[in-house]
């Protein structure tokens, strides 16, 4: 079960250095503690990205969570987002058109005004976020069925921290 560990080296700018140091001091472990947790955190809930037996519109709801930092962070461009979500898609009832994969790259001011012109419920009441969440999720029947991480899951990490330092 002890698998061989690796050591990876990254680039962080001062200000997200500052940050991580911040959140271990605060936490009172060690700043290599939280980017353990952060690496398993984002393996475990964005599990769905490394499934092979998701595709289309079961990618949606990650997407839909991580859509902002993909768009400051990645620079996708609009195929690479296609490829990605429909790359692997054998099921046309889960194929996301290209229009809605276009509206996960958009800032909010344009999806603001590309969901009035797509979406036939009135939804003036909910933020652009929620509601661009509600449009894909009503056209596209999605559930939320990904495994959230739970305390115990933190716990877990920082268990396998402390054996792999001892």
């Amino acid at each position: 079960m002890n698998e061989l560990k690796q050591i990876v080296s990254l680039r962080l700018a001062d200000s997200d250095r500052a940050a991580v140091q911040a959140i271990a001091s605060r936490l009172f472990v060690r700043e290599s503690d939280i980017y353990r947790f952060a690496i398993s955190y984002l393996l475990n809930r964005f599990s769905c990205l490394f499934d092979k037996s998701y595709a289309g519109s079961d990618l949606l709801p990650a997407m839909l969570e991580i859509r902002e930092e993909v768009n400051h962070s990645l620079g996708l461009k609009r195929h690479q987002l296609e490829k990605i979500i429909n790359g692997n898609n054998l099921h046309p009832d889960k194929y996301v058109a290209m229009s809605d994969i276009e509206l996960l790259l958009m800032p909010q001011h344009m999806i603001k005004q590309r969901l009035i012109k797509l979406d036939s419920t009135p939804r003036n009441n909910l933020s652009t976020e929620n509601w661009l969440k509600a449009y894909l999720t009503e056209k596209y029947d999605l559930s939320d069925d990904r495994p959230n991480m739970e305390i115990e899951d933190f716990a877990e990490i920082q268990k396998e921290a402390v054996d792999f330092d001892q």
